[in-house]
């Protein structure tokens, strides 16, 4: 290899899954400057996401995340040990360009890639409510990438619980910016505020995270006692302000709803016709652009009742839609016939959900490879001289 132009070299790693450039950056000291050049990351990523290559499903369980690529389900899965492990219950809060946000509380959170493993821990950002006022159900998070001013951005939303009955229900927004690795408050516009105000949210399962559609990250609001209808509210990822986005008149009084992206447009998954699941969907993101039912899915055999249903790619002819059903049953649903074929992971036990990632190197690789073994050398030298024993140390 050391004999190859690195154009020619360059050409045949932006071909390779981020987990093999991992490796391949201790090959020679010019590989590991192409792999961690900003130019290679950026066109790496954009050839897997056009291409739909290398994509990989990440396996979550309340301690445990693991990882296989989706056009190898038969390999053994990979463990990995994530930066929040040790602080109990971590929550996977989305993914965006291979990218997967984690969180055990409203302050101790984390962007992660599986890939890489290059963490990057997020700044303690105090809650304005007393502890006692807040509990996960009414904590929201989003991650996104904003497309204008080329920023990955986490979104906090809290609401406190109500004391009193007629209480108005407090909250606070703040956004965190990687490039500045800092949070500012959003303040809402007043047709927006009057919602966070009187609405008390009872969220289903995975409803408190946002999904990113062109530059926006969208969050259902259900109806509560004091809201007549469903709505859905947006943030703008690079003005950071919310909109409100047209909901499909014939769910405007449904009760149990989700939301999702499928090829790029949002979706909603409505359950009020069990055991059927009705999959809307918007093909044009404009707040007041047209719904339309996109597929109905039966319960299939085997499975006892529809309870959480979430469409998470399709196909790359799109005939098929996968689906994770009831948390960590993974089926291939086709749309012409309506049949389901199960995607078996080899080597996966217990029940863990599912996210769909591209393999990237966002965030950098762990590490310098050459550094470290520089240092272990230097370490095995130290110790055959004799030096370390009597108390000297080198600075590296």
């Amino acid at each position: 290899m050391a004999h190859l132009p690195m154009d020619i070299i360059s050409d045949l790693f932006i071909l390779l899954p981020a987990t093999t450039l991992v490796r391949c950056r201790v090959v020679s000291k010019p590989c590991f400057s192409l792999i961690d050049s900003p130019d290679f990351v950026a066109s790496h990523l954009k050839r897997n996401v056009e291409t739909g290559n290398h994509l990989m499903i990440l396996l979550r369980a309340p301690r445990v995340l693991r990882t296989v690529y989706l056009d190898s389900p038969d390999n053994k899965v990979s463990d990995v040990d994530h930066p929040l492990q040790s602080g109990g219950f971590t929550e996977v809060f989305g993914s965006v360009n291979g990218l997967v946000g984690l969180t055990n509380s409203p302050v101790d959170m984390a962007l992660f890639n599986p890939s890489t493993r290059k963490v990057h821990r997020l700044p303690i950002e105090p809650v304005e409510f007393p502890d006692r006022l807040i509990t996960h159900k009414y904590v929201l998070y989003g991650l996104g990438y904003d497309l204008v001013n080329e920023d990955y951005k986490v979104v906090r939303m809290i609401q406190r619980k109500k004391v009193h009955h007629d209480d108005m229900v407090g909250y606070e927004i703040k956004v965190f910016s990687l490039k500045r690795n800092s949070w500012k408050s959003v303040h809402l516009q007043f047709e927006v505020q009057i919602k966070f105000f009187y609405f008390y949210y009872h969220v289903l399962y995975r409803r408190q995270n946002g999904v990113q559609v062109r530059n926006s990250l969208n969050w259902i609001l259900p109806r509560g006692n004091r809201v007549a209808i469903n709505t859905i509210i947006r943030l703008d990822l690079a003005s950071e302000e919310f909109e409100f986005v047209f909901y499909p008149r014939d769910l405007f009084y449904e009760n149990k709803m989700d939301l999702c992206v499928l090829d790029g447009c949002l979706c909603i998954m409505s359950y009020n016709e069990l055991p059927h699941v009705d999959v809307w969907i918007k093909r044009e993101y404009e707040p007041e652009g047209s719904w339309s039912k996109l597929f109905r899915v039966t319960k299939p055999e085997g499975v006892e009742s529809l309870d959480f249903v979430r469409p998470l790619m399709l196909s790359k002819d799109k005939s098929k839609v996968l689906l994770e059903i009831n948390v960590g049953k993974l089926v291939w649903f086709d749309l012409a016939s309506g049949s389901f074929e199960t995607l078996g992971i080899k080597d996966c036990e217990g029940s863990c959900s599912a996210e769909i990632l591209v393999s990237s190197l966002v965030l950098g690789c762990k590490g310098d490879p050459h550094r470290a073994r520089e240092k272990k050398m230097m370490h095995k030298s130290n110790n055959k001289d004799g030096f370390l024993s009597k108390g000297f140390k080198l600075k590296l």
